[in-house]
C-alpha cells in the first residue's frame, strides 16, 4: 500500500536539494492529497512552483524558529518529513548561535507540533557527521535525533511516531566538495585539505528513495542507515580534475579524517539487512517485535568509511555526475 497515497505530506526545508528531488519522485511515483513545502525562501518556491506545476504542491513561507507558523501549517497533515537545517560546518561554526536555533531548538518546535496536530508519521533526516560529532553542526544533529527518537516518549504509543534516516555525503548537492573541485578545476588546481581522507557518497536519487521506503517501514524510534558507498578523496578528485594540479591544504577546524555511520555502541541493539542498518531504541516505549528479520551485526562491528567494503569508483562517480 502506497504510505502517500491520498495523504496530506509537510516538507520542511522543502526548496533544496532533497526538496527538490523528494517533490520530483512523489508527485510522479505517488499520489499525496496535498504536498506542502514549508520553507523560508519566496524566490526559490516559486520557482519550485513554475518547474513542478502540479495542483497539489502548497506553499507555506516559514522558519522551523517559529513554533506558532509550523503549526499553522501542520493542520490536517499525516506525514512530515524534516529536512530543514543549517548544514555547512564552516558557518554553523562561524554563527553558532544560529545553528542551535534552527537545528536544535527548530528540532523540538517540529516535534510539539507534529504532537499537537495529531501527525500520525514523522521522518527527520540525519548526518554522518552527528555520529561521534567534532563540529557544532554534528552535535546539533545528534541533539536533534535524540530529540526525535524521544519524542515517542512525549507522544505515547498510539500518538505521532517519530524516527530518523542517517547517510552520508550528498553528491552533487549544495555545499559539498564536488561542486567546489569543478568549479575549482577551471584555476588549474584544487585544494585537498588531507590526502588520506575517506567519505561515505549517496544520490539524491538513492537518499530520497531511502525515505521514503524508511516512512513505509517506521514504527517509529528507529535510526535508518543505508549501505552506500566509500570513497577516497584523492580518487574523487582524480576522478573529476585528472590533469590538475592537488594542493594538500591542511585538515580544517571540526573535519574527520573517515567517517562513521553506525558506532559498535549502537550496533548492539541494531540490526543488519542486505540494505541498511536500523538502530532499536533503548527504552521502555519500543516494542522488540517491531523490527522483523535481519541479524545482529558481530561484536564490535562499525560502520566507517575507511572500512567499508562497497567503493565508488571513479568511472561510476563521473556517471553520476553527468547525470546532475
Amino acid at each position: 500500500m502506497d504510505i502517500f497515497n491520498d495523504k496530506v505530506v509537510l516538507l520542511t526545508g522543502g526548496t533544496g536539494s532533497f526538496g527538490n528531488k523528494f517533490v520530483e519522485i512523489v508527485l510522479k511515483e505517488h499520489n499525496p492529497k496535498v504536498l506542502r513545502i514549508f520553507s523560508r525562501d519566496e524566490k526559490k518556491q516559486s520557482d519550485m512552483a513554475m518547474k513542478f506545476n502540479d495542483s497539489r504542491l502548497r506553499f507555506f513561507i516559514g522558519d522551523v524558529r517559529d513554533r506558532d507558523r509550523l503549526h499553522r501549517a501542520m493542520t490536517d497533515v499525516d506525514i512530515v518529513i524534516h529536512a530543514a537545517a543549517l548544514k555547512q560546518v564552516p558557518a554553523c561554526e562561524y554563527n553558532p548561535i544560529e545553528a542551535v536555533r534552527t537545528n536544535i531548538d527548530g528540532a523540538i518546535n517540529v516535534i510539539d507540533s507534529a504532537i499537537d496536530s495529531k501527525v500520525d508519521r514523522v521522518m527527520a533526516i540525519s548526518t554522518d557527521k552527528a555520529v561521534h560529532p567534532v563540529n557544532l553542526y554534528g552535535a546539533t544533529k545528534m541533539t536533534a535525533e535524540k530529540l526525535f527518537i524521544q519524542g515517542n516518549s512525549y507522544s505515547g504509543t498510539a500518538g505521532t511516531k517519530f524516527s530518523c534516516v542517517r547517510y552520508g555525503n550528498v553528491i552533487g548537492s549544495r555545499g559539498s566538495v564536488v561542486p567546489l573541485f569543478l568549479e575549482q578545476k577551471k584555476t588549474g588546481a584544487i585544494t585537498i585539505t588531507d590526502d588520506k581522507m575517506t567519505r561515505f557518497w549517496i544520490t539524491l536519487d538513492q537518499g530520497v528513495k531511502f525515505v521514503i521506503n524508511c516512512i513505509e517501514r517506521m514504527k517509529g524510534g528507529e535510526i535508518f542507515i543505508p549501505k552506500i558507498s566509500s570513497m577516497k578523496i584523492m580518487d574523487l578528485a582524480d576522478a573529476i580534475a585528472p590533469n590538475t594540479e592537488k594542493k594538500v591544504i591542511g585538515i580544517r577546524p571540526g573535519e574527520k579524517i573517515h567517517e562513521i555511520l553506525l558506532t559498535e555502541d549502537e550496533a548492539r541493539h541494531s540490526r543488519e539487512f542486505d540494505d541498511s542498518f536500523v538502530i532499536e531504541p533503548e527504552h521502555p516505549f519500543w516494542d522488540k517485535t517491531n523490527v522483523k528479520g535481519g541479524k545482529l551485526p558481530k561484536v564490535g562491528f562499525r560502520y566507517t568509511s575507511e572500512t567499508n567494503d562497497k567503493w565508488l569508483t571513479k568511472e561510476q562517480l563521473m556517471k553520476i555526475i553527468k547525470e546532475l
